[in-house]
């Protein structure tokens, strides 16, 4: 295919089930080209541009043959022309020996293969999905100009009945080629079709708002072969990980969890899709915006990283996430809030332990940092239209900075309220305590000094008492 990428054609592939020997043997004959280089690439869980390059050869007269005597994981993989545009794709399994004619100028239609019934499979399943593909785009254009609800709805009980075909002919060939490559592909894409019709609650009378959203995410994973690693080597998983992850798990530690957990249960034994699985959770919980997802990142490390379970991570990459873990580990939503001991300018100690208040907010901030600058002030202005009134006081630590700049910045704001401190002789640590890598740093603590929040800014501070004056309310 030239410069143009279509998704539905990467599914456009075939299946090879026992094999005689490990590797590959591959001839191909390129009939529009004479001397290139082309390149052997497969993908790794994600679409293009993600692709891997595993083996190349120069071409003379237009052929050349790929030759490898190791074992492989099979997959969809990628003849990637010199000019890396010009592409097309196929099925390879390990022990394949097959022959592949290309036109490149005519891709995907100028494409034949010879001892390989899984991909001339693929090509049949090609010309389907085009026809298929140009049926549904008239019926959606049909939509767009119908007139009347009548025939809008008319027409959109066409188009589902036509993304039937679809559906039946991926299930037609999982049941007649069990175990196939071609059928873990199509079983991996099967989404739930929801049941049609009304459905109840246990009382028979009271309709199941919720029905949908929990029979789609129990039946998500359905037909998804998690002990096959071929599916790794397929655009598919990752796409499908993030979908259920953040549009079907509920945006809670707990869950995230529960969740990685069942998952690494499904994957254990395999090399690709444990490590992909395990990877993905420990990524997803480093970068999430989502208040408290480091506490997801931490039980990643203490039950699988320090348990051996990364076994592809050397000892120093392996310490980094042990490292970072212990970082992270003393201030998670949930824990007591490490001690923190500072002075005021005049020198007069202050305990974060001492401040007797409902809510405390903590800030580690410098005058000298320009988002500081912004920030504080609307911080200020909200604690004293709102936060004060629900019993909340200000320990804010100076990390770093000028000392008259910051007694500056305390006179002009109006921070007078606050209780402003520093540590001097940077005997308290509280960098590592807090993770303070950045300002301002924000946490929010309950009365017993329980952390509630952390990563806070102005937006949020109420979002989160607010939160948890619900669930105070619903406990009682």
């Amino acid at each position: 295919m030239k410069k143009i990428f279509i998704p539905f054609l990467l599914l456009l592939v075939s299946a090879t089930s026992l094999f005689a020997k490990d590797g590959y043997k591959i001839q191909l004959k390129l009939t529009d080209m004479q001397d290139t280089l082309v390149f052997l690439a497969h993908y790794y869980a994600k679409p293009l541009p993600t692709i891997y390059k595993t083996d190349s050869v120069h071409f003379k007269n237009g052929v050349a043959t790929f030759l490898n005597k190791e074992k492989i994981t099979g997959g969809i993989y990628i003849m990637l022309m010199s000019d890396h545009k010009t592409y097309f794709e196929f099925l390879l399994d390990n022990g394949d020996d097959m022959s592949i004619t290309a036109e490149t100028k005519k891709l995907p239609q100028g494409l034949s293969f010879k001892n390989s019934q899984n991909n001339e499979d693929f090509l049949k399943y090609s010309a389907f999905i085009n026809e298929y593909g140009a049926e549904q785009q008239k019926l959606e254009a049909r939509v767009k100009t119908a007139k009347t609800k009548e025939d809008t709805l008319a027409l959109r009980t066409e188009v589902t009945a036509n993304s039937k075909k679809l559906t039946n002919y991926r299930r037609s060939y999982v049941k007649e080629h069990p175990g196939a490559l071609l059928s873990t592909i199509f079983n991996a894409l099967e989404t739930p079709q929801i049941p049609e019709g009304k459905h109840f609650l246990e009382d028979g009378q009271t309709v199941d708002s919720m029905y949908a959203y929990h029979y789609f995410k129990v039946h998500y994973w359905d037909h998804f072969n998690f002990q096959d690693d071929r599916i790794m080597y397929t655009p598919i998983f990752d796409s499908k990980l993030e979908e259920y992850v953040k549009n079907e798990v509920y945006p809670y530690p707990d869950s995230i969890e529960y969740e990685a957990k069942t998952m690494f249960e499904k994957t254990r034994g395999t090399k690709e899709l444990f490590k992909y699985t395990l990877s993905w959770f420990s990524t997803f919980a480093q970068e999430s915006k989502i208040m408290g997802m480091d506490e997801v990142f931490v039980w990643l490390v203490e039950n699988y990283y320090m348990k051996g379970d990364a076994t592809w991570l050397d000892n120093e990459s392996l310490n980094k996430f042990i490292d970072r873990a212990m970082h992270i580990a003393p201030n998670v939503i949930g824990n007591k809030a490490p001690e923190v001991k500072c002075v005021d300018i005049n020198k007069q100690e202050h305990l974060l332990s001492d401040v007797k208040a409902k809510w405390t907010l903590l800030i580690f901030w410098s005058a000298d940092c320009g988002h500081c600058q912004h920030e504080i002030p609307i911080i200020d202005s909200l604690y004293k239209a709102e936060l004060k009134a629900k019993g909340m006081k200000v320990y804010a630590v100076r990390t770093e900075g000028d000392e008259t700049k910051w007694q500056d910045f305390i006179k002009k704001n109006g921070l007078t309220d606050w209780i402003n401190v520093y540590d001097p002789e940077n005997k308290g640590d509280f960098r590592t305590k807090y993770d303070v890598y950045s300002t301002p740093t924000i946490y929010l603590l309950d009365e017993n000094k329980i952390i509630r929040g952390k990563k806070l800014d102005h937006e949020t501070i109420m979002e989160v008492i607010k939160m948890e004056e619900r669930k105070a309310k619903m406990k009682k």
